[in-house]
């Protein structure tokens, strides 16, 4: 019953500090009341002792009924809260992801894809306010998912994307030619990509330069990731008769100067990721950099608990006035 409750006006409860008093003033007026008769016998009266003794019953019930009454004008209440979000700027994110065979070198744990996955998995889920879509590339390019709210499906998309569904290859130019396509009929007000490779431009029939003029042209900011350790790395080499990978220590090669440039044309930005560590620090600053700005309404429903006090203070009021005019009349 008392669960949640708050007062609205707390500061009546100053005025409980009163009934202490009005104790002291009933037991200092009481004893001034009583009487004390000496006489030899009893014989011929009639007492009604339980009648006398609880007699200050009457005063209980009084003191009683204005707690009830103070309590009722601290206003006692629930509040119950409900909120409805409003997203004043929509963001639409494109993630151009580079699923080549060097994806899967092992700079970093357990490799670069699956590291990649993890800490962009993370990234949508912390952008729940904006529209997401994935684009897979690596001598080709291809549309995973469109931009879409769902981020269940954008996850699901992103834990389905791997290495073997396109040609080997990394064409940097066509994985950004097409995330520019799902982003230039966006009616958000602000439209990024967010593109990764861990290698050089080297297969596609887009150049990387004319992919990012036209970013610049449809007004899509563009950060770039470039992905693998500083030295040499543990790389897919060939193959084993069993059909599985050779691995072998190869020179990481990264073409930063492309990527620089690409992310300064498009006003956005170039990060260098070696480890798992870096690579997640990158995504949480592209998180910071990209906020999208929500207005929050709070409603505020109070349901006003002081009624029942009242009724309360009322029937041991009635029950005060019946006592006094019936059981303890001939006392008063």
């Amino acid at each position: 019953m008392f669960e949640n409750i708050e007062f609205a006006n707390p500061e009546f409860f100053w005025l409980l500090l009163l009934l202490p008093l009005a104790l002291l003033w009933y037991v200092f007026k009481r004893k001034k009341e009583t009487a004390s008769l000496r006489i030899s016998s009893i014989k011929g009266f009639t007492i009604s002792s339980w009648a006398s003794k609880a007699k200050p019953v009457l005063f209980t019930l009084r003191i009683l009924t204005l707690a009830a009454i103070i309590t009722a004008l601290a206003r006692p209440q629930t509040e119950d809260i409900s909120t409805r979000t409003k997203t004043t700027k929509g963001i639409d994110i494109v993630m151009a992801i580079d699923v080549s065979s060097s994806m899967l070198a092992r700079d970093l744990k357990p490799n670069r894809l699956i590291a990649l996955k993890e800490v962009a998995a993370d990234f949508i889920e912390q952008r729940p306010n904006d529209r997401i879509g994935i684009v897979g590339y690596a001598g080709e390019s291809y549309t995973k998912t469109p931009i879409t709210s769902d981020k269940a499906i954008v996850l699901n998309a992103l834990e389905e994307i791997t290495y073997g569904e396109l040609e080997d290859g990394t064409a940097i130019g066509m994985g950004l030619a097409t995330a520019v396509n799902r982003l230039k009929e966006s009616k958000a007000i602000s439209k990024v990509i967010i593109l990764l490779t861990d290698g050089v431009n080297n297969s596609g029939f887009i150049e990387p330069k004319t992919a990012a003029d036209l970013a610049t042209e449809f007004d899509i900011k563009t950060y770039t990731i470039g992905l693998g350790t500083n030295g040499n790395a543990l790389t897919p080499i060939g193959y084993q008769r069993d059909g599985s990978f050779r691995y072998g220590m190869q020179k990481v090669e990264i073409d930063e100067n492309l990527l620089k440039e690409i992310a300064q044309v498009t006003g956005g930005k170039y990060f260098r990721a070696t480890d798992n560590e870096s690579l997640g620090e990158i995504y949480d600053e592209i998180n910071k950099l990209e906020k999208t700005e929500i207005e929050e309404f709070k409603y505020y429903k109070y349901d006003e608990k002081f009624r029942p006090l009242i009724f309360l203070a009322g029937a041991l009021l009635l029950l005060e006035w019946v006592l006094r005019n019936s059981v303890f009349k001939s006392f008063i």
